[in-house]
């Protein structure tokens, strides 16, 4: 029971069931079951059946992508209030990514059977989907564009950003990762960092980058220089 009022809590802000009356939001909420990952624990892997919405209790969950030439590319990282998989959910077809936990995860989970029942008797849940859509698709455009016009310096400008936004001003990411997400190398991520941190922008540690001055990184991302 107490795990279930969380998910309602959870939905209750998020932006996607956030629109739901409360009756509806504790009719979602009786669907989910839990379930935990491990640190680099498979979620499912793309072409995986699409059978469930996940919602992300604690933890992160890396989205990412292979290309041909076997590199993987981050489109992702989801943390607690983050709900994802609907896509799949929704149409039947097969995953178009993977997921893997970056820490130990717990996820409330609701199967595609379960939910489409609820879409048949609830048509303003059907609503909720085709707004998330639609949101979702916005931010792949805007992906698409910058990897088309905007140097590497402001595509880790705006990634930086939108990581600290989510996490805090101390993000836990590799320059790894971090080169994943923005379409480059790690040593030409590794320089741009260097740059920001003589100039006292970040600070650098294993594993993860700590913002000094948040407002003045908000700021260059805005810059179209």
């Amino acid at each position: 029971m107490g795990e279930k009022h969380d998910l309602a809590r959870l939905l209750a802000v998020n932006p996607f069931f956030g629109g739901l009356d409360g009756e509806t939001l504790d009719a979602v909420a009786q669907l989910c079951v839990t379930r935990s990952l491990a640190t680099g624990q498979t979620l499912f892997a793309k072409g995986d059946a699409g059978d469930a919405l996940y919602a992300v209790r604690r933890g992160q969950v890396r989205i990412s992508n292979e290309t041909e030439d076997g590199r993987r590319t981050t489109l992702n990282v989801l943390s607690s209030g983050d709900v994802f998989g609907e896509v799949a959910l929704l149409d039947g077809r097969p995953r178009t990514a993977s997921a893997t936990a970056v820490e130990p995860t717990t996820l409330f989970v609701i199967l595609r059977r379960d939910l489409l029942a609820m879409i048949e008797r609830r048509p303003s849940v059907a609503v909720q989907f085709i707004e998330l859509l639609c949101a979702r698709i916005r931010w792949m455009s805007q992906r698409t564009e910058e990897a088309a016009f905007l140097s590497l310096e402001q595509r880790l400008l705006r990634r930086l950003v939108a990581l600290a936004q989510d996490f805090g001003d101390e993000i836990v990411v590799s320059q790894e990762e971090l080169a994943l997400f923005v379409g480059s190398t790690r040593e030409s991520v590794n320089r741009q960092l260097q740059i920001w941190k003589r100039g006292g922008l970040l600070r650098l540690g294993r594993g993860r980058i700590h913002v000094l001055d948040p407002q003045r990184m908000a700021r260059l991302a805005s810059s179209d220089t």
